[in-house]
């Protein structure tokens, strides 16, 4: 019976080796085919985000490109705002437009000049703005030229800016408003802030007058104080341009001897009279 009761035993810690074995065995089936999985997925996850990014980048090339287009279709657009709406065909418009210039602008341009026109917005009680198509870029910058001239009037022009560059350039009149407070000069050209920094600030020293060693710098620029001429003792001698330079003529040379005046000439002959004396 006891024989029988040990080999039972045995048979039970048989059974539980065997079975913290098989536990191991699956606990390390399992480790692996977990990380199998993550592999595989960090796999598949690696080459969606290559495709990811590389459509990312195509998207931003496009975007980029559409940028550039949209800003090369409204380089020579300008958007006049206020003209009374009273056309009734798109000629009319087109002359009303050119009428506007020529009164209000002081420029002659014609029909040739204009590329598009067209009326923008809903219609109500104010006039909708009108965006004008020029036909050359000049056309434009001599309009905005002279948008001074609209000062104080119901009118005024802008140029054509796509939308998210308006919102930009709102964000962007915030931070100049800043550095104007802080007394810098800026403006903005498109979706850019430019500070101007000014070069020509006057430093003014002691005045030439009360030190005659002083300076005066303007700029960048040095004026040295202005030396006083010295009287010579020897009269200002005439001299004809028809005469050689070291050759006199009689009368001038006359005119030496009876003053007293030392020339190459005088002190020849008095070398020459000293020797026969």
């Amino acid at each position: 019976m006891e024989e029988i009761m040990k080999a039972l035993q045995n048979i039970q810690k048989e059974l539980n080796a065997q079975k913290i074995e098989i536990q191991k065995s699956g606990e390390k089936v399992t480790e692996q085919v977990t990380l199998n999985i993550i592999n595989k997925l960090e796999e598949k996850f690696s080459i969606l985000e290559e495709k990811h990014q590389t459509l990312k980048e195509n998207v931003e090339q496009q975007e980029k490109m559409i940028q550039f287009m949209e800003k090369q279709a409204r380089q020579r657009n300008i958007i006049f705002f206020g003209i009374e709406e009273s056309e009734t065909s798109h000629h009319n418009l087109e002359n009303n437009i050119l009428q506007f210039i020529s009164e209000r602008l002081l420029l002659k341009l014609d029909c040739r000049d204009i590329q598009e026109i067209k009326r923008v917005g809903k219609k109500g009680d104010k006039p909708r703005p009108i965006i004008v198509t020029f036909s050359t870029l000049g056309s434009k910058v001599s309009i905005l030229k002279h948008k001074r001239l609209l000062k104080d009037t119901q009118y005024y022009l802008n140029e054509d800016y796509p939308k998210y560059i308006l919102e930009k350039r709102k964000e962007l009149q915030e931070e100049a408003n800043r550095e104007r407070e802080k007394g810098n000069k800026v403006t903005i050209k498109y979706d850019k802030l430019v500070i101007l920094k000014s070069n020509n600030k006057r430093i003014l020293m002691t005045s030439p007058e009360s030190d005659p060693n002083s300076q005066v710098l303007v700029g960048n620029s040095t004026t040295r104080p202005i030396k006083k001429k010295i009287k010579q003792s020897n009269p200002y001698i005439p001299r004809s341009n028809s005469v050689s330079e070291g050759v006199l003529k009689p009368s001038i040379l006359s005119y030496l001897v009876n003053n007293n005046v030392n020339t190459p000439h005088n002190q020849t002959n008095d070398k020459t009279t000293n020797l026969h004396s």
